[in-house]
């Protein structure tokens, strides 16, 4: 059973629960959400995922979450915080917020408030980060576009290259907040 993590004036943000693959492939495993992931996952990757994610929050007590809109049920956004785990990150272990927002909901405001949420769950007791940082491709303006609007600071620093060739070359850019900068912002 699902718990409810958090909740916005549109969203439910819930763990995700086993045997939701399907539900994730059919929302959100478009070629367009992923395009700077590194295309389309296969059904076991998606589980595999699920997995990670299901044994982080048991664990620590947060992850990254399905986020359900309140008016009509449906699976719209997967977000949330992880310890940044990707290979040739000079900052493991670091907090990692991270999204995806399905196709048909893009430029409707989702993923701020999704993210506002989880920056503050980041930054409050349970998880308690003194920082968090998100990472996406260059090609990604989008996505370092809203890091921006978070008022995050790029951290050209802990650029890496990541596994991932096909996309930009594998140049993964970090952008950074502190709990001081966040606080400051609200």
């Amino acid at each position: 059973m699902a718990d409810i993590v958090l909740e916005t004036e549109r969203l439910i943000l819930r763990t995700i629960d086993e045997g939701e693959v399907e539900l994730h492939d059919r929302s959100l495993n478009t070629p367009a959400v992923m395009e700077h992931l590194g295309g389309v996952k296969e059904p076991h990757e998606l589980e595999a995922k699920h997995a990670r994610n299901m044994a982080l929050y048991a664990r620590e007590g947060f992850s990254f979450l399905f986020g359900i809109e309140k008016t009509t049920g449906d699976l719209v956004a997967h977000v949330g915080v992880k310890r940044i785990d990707l290979e040739g990150a000079p900052n493991q272990g670091d907090h990692e917020i991270g999204w995806l927002i399905r196709e048909d909901r893009w430029r409707r405001g989702y993923a701020m408030e999704a993210v506002r949420a989880v920056v503050d769950w980041a930054f409050g007791g349970r998880v308690g980060a003194p920082h968090v940082v998100a990472i996406t491709n260059p090609s990604n303006v989008g996505s370092w576009k809203l890091m921006e609007k978070l008022g995050m600071e790029r951290r050209e620093d802990l650029d890496f290259i990541g596994p991932n060739s096909e996309i930009d070359g594998g140049r993964i850019i970090q952008y950074s907040l502190t709990k001081a900068q966040w606080e400051q912002s609200q």
